[in-house]
């Protein structure tokens, strides 16, 4: 479904790949809470109460029943900074609230980009603009879910990490998947969640 295009600017907040360079020093984990962006971030997703989520804030989608496309297509989505550091694997998940299924929409997919991401021949991918994303499949059943960020089906666990090219900012891109899908925390997990999602419905910075 084609829409309108909103050009807005990111946010900041606060092992090795073959082929990425590497950096010293024990890398963080890195927590993005939606109470913390600004509006301009949001490009026709909107903010949301919702008394289970940090600062009761949350961000999400309307749900009129529309399938969404995925990238390069510039369906709603959300832009952020966050800091990384180079070639240490990440691990991706989202903290999403399912929609309840309306018409083609099961309100439980987003799709997820970073800037300076490369693979292990240090080759550009999940470049927003591109083809290349991760996908964040959430259950059926609406509510909250901790859901990770993967290449697909028959991917191995492997190839759904996430290296950075070199230390500093990356942009990253989450899009809805389909109508009525929101979130509240993103989290790139080098170390405490690398293996499996978080056990507590909050993650603290």
């Amino acid at each position: 479904m084609k829409r309108r295009v909103h050009l807005l600017p990111a946010v900041a907040f606060l092992f090795g790949a073959p082929g990425v360079a590497q950096t010293s020093g024990a890398p963080r984990e890195v927590v993005v809470y939606a109470s913390d962006l600004p509006a301009r971030a949001l490009s026709e997703f909107e903010f949301w109460n919702d008394p289970a989520s940090p600062r009761g804030r949350m961000i999400g989608t309307e749900n009129t029943g529309e399938e969404l496309d995925p990238p390069p297509e510039n369906d709603p989505h959300v832009t952020f900074t966050v800091p990384v550091q180079g070639g240490v694997p990440y691990r991706c998940w989202v903290h999403m609230k399912v929609a309840p299924a309306k018409g083609k929409s099961q309100g439980n997919v987003l799709w997820v980009q970073f800037s300076d991401a490369v693979d292990g021949a240090s080759k550009p991918v999940l470049k927003p603009g591109t083809a290349s994303y991760l996908t964040a499949h959430g259950p059926a059943r609406p509510g909250w879910a901790w859901v990770g960020c993967d290449r697909g089906e028959g991917a191995k666990a492997s190839e759904s990490l996430v290296y950075f090219r070199t230390t500093g900012e990356a942009t990253v891109r989450v899009q809805a998947g389909m109508e009525g899908v929101g979130f509240d925390q993103f989290l790139l997990s080098p170390a405490r969640f690398l293996d499996r999602p978080p056990a507590e419905p909050i993650v603290q910075k």
